[in-house]
């Protein structure tokens, strides 16, 4: 009887009274079933302990030897969006002033974060970390980025009036514009990049990628930061645009004091990863399903 009248009780979710009138036995003689029941081990009540973002953004950093984290709960719907505040949280706790640079990349995580808001600090310099491309698709429009978030900034953007990937000899002759050339400047002495971390191109197609022929060949890449691509041990993947590329360079992104990925897919965990071991990034910003993607990936096998 101990089976029946936990089964009722717990399965069916009869209460104590409806069972039994059932079994026609008295509600004090259900009571006593249940306690054994409990008691003997035939049913167990456990209250999960539920992993929080604070939780999660600790074992991030020290999964990943991150400088900092920001993990916030993965909400409904607006996951990009909602990245906005606590990247806002690690910009102000970078202490920015006026005079400081923060690289801006591309991709869909920064147009939303950018398109979300940014702190207050004025002075600050924004400049583009690469040079932009001639696709319509919004998440690729570089110098409006950077035109936006020194509007919200309250600070001054730095444009790059150039394509990422010229040929070798135009690439001489941008660099040679005295605008360019001045904004190009600033990637030595950036203080925070803010950037994306994009799919291998086996998971993203070439079309919302824009990548080309040469890229699209790279299928055992794990990800990329602003088209440098790398493994999932973090291994450089060379490729026959890199040299020509007009972009913030693997040295300079790792001389960054604060390099920040922005992302939220578990597809990601991969490219996150290999992101951070290859030193493009040391700080990341994401959401409770993409990190306890990534935490999964970092246990042994």
């Amino acid at each position: 009887m101990l089976h029946t009248v936990a089964k009722l009780h717990y399965e069916a979710e009869m209460s104590q009274v409806d069972i039994a009138r059932r079994l026609g036995v008295s509600t004090a003689t259900i009571s006593r079933l249940l306690q054994r029941a409990r008691a003997e081990g035939i049913v167990r009540i456990e209250v999960l302990d539920l992993a929080t973002p604070e939780g999660i953004t600790t074992q991030l950093v020290e999964g990943l030897h991150l400088r900092d984290a920001a993990v916030i709960e993965t909400p409904a719907a607006g996951a990009l969006t909602a990245l906005a505040a606590p990247l806002g949280a690690l910009l102000k706790q970078a202490e920015l002033t006026a005079g400081s640079v923060v690289a801006i990349g591309w991709g869909r995580a920064i147009r939303e974060v950018i398109q979300a808001g940014l702190p207050r600090i004025p002075g600050v310099l924004t400049v583009a970390a690469t040079g932009g491309m001639q696709q319509q698709a919004p998440h690729f429009q570089i110098n409006e980025f950077v035109r936006l978030a020194a509007e919200e900034f309250g600070g001054t953007p730095h444009f790059i009036h150039a394509p990422y990937l010229p040929s070798s000899e135009l690439r001489e002759v941008f660099l040679g514009d005295a605008a360019i050339r001045d904004s190009v400047a600033l990637w030595d002495r950036t203080d925070v990049a803010i950037v994306g971390i994009g799919l291998p191109h086996a998971i993203n197609p070439p079309e919302a990628s824009a990548a080309t022929l040469s890229e699209q060949a790279l299928f055992h890449a794990a990800g990329d930061v602003i088209r440098h691509y790398f493994d999932a041990e973090g291994t450089l993947i060379p490729w026959e645009g890199e040299g020509r590329m007009i972009a913030m360079s693997p040295a300079q992104l790792r001389a960054v004091p604060l390099s920040i990925g922005v992302a939220a897919s578990p597809e990601k965990a991969m490219a996150i990863i290999g992101a951070v071991r290859a030193g493009l990034i040391n700080a990341l910003v994401t959401d409770t399903k993409t990190a306890q993607a990534i935490l999964e990936a970092l246990l042994p096998r």
